[in-house]
């Protein structure tokens, strides 16, 4: 369900092929390989577009295997086969993966290789969530996480995910975001603040102002809408590198007791590589 962004498997809408020879042409297939290996699966494909032998260097295994995680092969299902790494690796992008006993989805951003995760509304703790007066359950065929979670009526609004930094890539920024669409009763939220809180053991926890309502014509963090019809809205960043811990919480709370909410579909907390990231540098994970 992750947002995909700029990089296509193909190396489609990159440009033109370029005209002038490169010199690097009369270096081995092999040798240019390895050298756009230190890149980025993006820049890989648009190297593509340089020459016949640029080509064929990007559609090597060994190049795609440096781009995939060091532990792809237990991310694959064993009843799949698969051509070539290359596209396994787009396979990774394009489907997600349950880890954590299937508490979390993962796939890999195009652009960059690195590891997104989906925390589903099924594993976040919800406050009041097991009272049908105030949350109930529904199947939807677009939300391939099983269930997703319908605010009927609280006061006391409070969401929570827990993941472990290990299941993403290191020395990556990440963003944090909450996924959800409106229903038309949806009330409760219109200019109400709601704090977002990132959370790992031992660090200094990130703390914002969010707002759940897009109408709010403000310079303030409001939702956006994705290419896949859902709303998000962005939570906080960290950095997943030398950290104090391996567990990470992150939380939404509007615990405004005299206001009453209603008339939202939560689907999950969503955590991407940061939209301002080098893409050259080279997936380590």
């Amino acid at each position: 369900m992750g947002q995909t962004h700029g990089v296509e498997s193909g190396g489609e809408g990159f440009g033109d092929k370029v005209s002038d020879p490169s010199p690097l042409n009369s270096l081995p297939v092999d040798c240019i390989s390895n050298i756009i290996s230190f890149t980025s699966p993006q820049d890989a494909c648009v190297l593509a577009l340089v020459s016949k032998t640029f080509e064929s260097a990007v559609k090597s295994d060994n190049l795609w295997e440096k781009f995939l995680p060091a532990d792809y092969e237990y991310l694959v299902p064993r009843s799949r086969d698969f051509k070539s790494k290359k596209e396994l690796y787009f396979a990774l992008c394009d489907n997600h993966v349950l880890i954590d006993n299937g508490k979390s989805r993962l796939w890999l951003e195009k652009a960059s290789g690195k590891r997104c995760i989906m925390l589903p509304a099924m594993d976040l703790i919800i406050a009041w969530v097991d009272n049908l007066h105030y949350w109930h359950w529904i199947l939807i065929p677009e939300a391939r996480f099983g269930r997703v979670a319908v605010l009927l009526s609280v006061c006391w609004f409070d969401i929570c995910g827990k993941t472990n930094t290990r299941f993403l890539s290191p020395g990556t920024r990440y963003t944090a975001y909450i996924v959800f669409k409106k229903l038309d009763n949806c009330k409760g939220f219109e200019d109400k603040a709601v704090e977002a809180v990132i959370e790992i053991v031992g660090e200094e926890p990130y703390e914002r102002i969010i707002y759940l309502d897009e109408a709010i014509e403000r310079n303030i963090v409001k939702p956006e809408k994705r290419q896949d019809g859902w709303m998000e809205v962005e939570l906080g960043e960290f950095f997943n590198e030398g950290l104090h811990s391996d567990e990470i919480n992150i939380r939404v709370l509007a615990s405004d007791k005299l206001k009453w909410k209603r008339g939202l579909i939560i689907l999950g907390i969503e955590i991407r590589p940061a939209k301002i990231h080098l893409y050259n540098a080279k997936n380590t994970d």
